[in-house]
């Protein structure tokens, strides 16, 4: 099969592509057959080596945890799954090997699949897994945001952030997001309050709730919610997905967990969840589609496509 893999640590210039034997099928994994693969900021920290002392490293790895497909074989033991269904997976090991999702197959633990939402396109659902986990378990599971309150969330029009505003508002809350100018419109188009980042932030926020917001998420970090803690009340609940160890705020990190998953297919087969995809790229083009992630300025996912 065909994939990309990197064979030592680096940046988008260690990452090759490669002809790889068929993955092994175990009793309770799925063969998947990639349809799309969508590129987190953590694949390129592990490839840069970030975990080389907390993750064990196999090479040649292929990267990438978020995916959607087809299922090509199921395993004896995943009788749930049937060949031709189309799912999406959050495909993340204890170890960093050739099992990511830049490749044409992936064998996937069964645990970590559901059914694909029947109303996306496969580069729109392979947007879901690692953003929407940490997006509904910060807003549901941690700040568990109410109808009558107000949420601030800072990136608003980020991966994550994205998701999380739709996410609250499927609650019943009433969103404020920080985010860049350009991306007002399309945060209100999912009902949000768009305020500017930046000096003056937490004034504009008052502007709107003048007794401050009841709970805060932040995907941006370095200090954001310090510069900005006068827009919450006394009281408030913080998260946030980009800084540890801020008193009194508590961190995020995604955990597979597949009723959550269900729950995110649910959202957006009902309508209420979206997945914005700012580009797409070819297999063969991976690297140029890391070298976009990391230099910033796409609006939306980007996800690699093949076929």
């Amino acid at each position: 099969m065909k994939a990309m893999v990197y064979r030592r640590y680096g940046g988008p210039e260690v990452l090759e592509p490669a002809e790889l034997p068929e993955p092994k099928t175990h009793v309770d994994s799925v063969l998947v057959r990639v349809r799309a693969a969508a590129l987190n900021p953590a694949d390129l920290a592990l490839q840069a080596g970030a975990l080389d002392g907390a993750v064990e490293t196999y090479f040649p790895v292929i990267p990438g945890w978020d995916i959607a497909g087809v299922v090509e074989r199921p395993g004896l033991a995943a009788p749930e799954f049937a060949v031709g269904e189309e799912v999406i997976g959050y495909v993340r090991s204890d170890v960093q090997r050739a099992h990511g999702g830049l490749a044409e197959l992936v064998s996937a633990d069964v645990r970590t699949l559901v059914r694909k939402p029947r109303n996306m396109r496969c580069a729109e659902a392979a947007g879901l897994p690692l953003a929407g986990l940490t997006a509904y378990q910060a807003v549901v599971h941690i700040l568990d945001v109410q109808p009558d309150e107000t949420l601030l969330v800072h990136g608003a029009a980020g991966g994550v952030g994205s998701l999380a505003v739709q996410i609250a508002k499927a609650r019943g809350t009433r969103v404020i997001g920080t985010a860049s100018p350009r991306d007002h419109d399309h945060l209100r188009t999912l009902g949000v309050e768009p305020v500017s980042y930046g000096t003056g932030a937490a004034e504009s926020v008052r502007d709107l709730v003048p007794e401050g917001v009841d709970a805060v998420l932040d995907t941006v970090g370095g200090g954001t919610l310090a510069r900005n803690a006068t827009a919450a009340r006394t009281g408030a609940r913080a998260a946030s997905v980009a800084e540890t160890g801020v008193p009194g705020v508590d961190s995020v990190f995604c955990r597979l967990d597949r009723s959550d998953l269900v729950a995110l297919v649910h959202l957006a087969e009902s309508g209420r969840l979206t997945v914005r995809v700012g580009a797409t790229y070819p297999l063969d083009r991976a690297a140029e589609a890391q070298r976009a992630m990391a230099a910033g300025g796409i609006p939306g996912k980007i996800v690699v496509e093949l076929g």
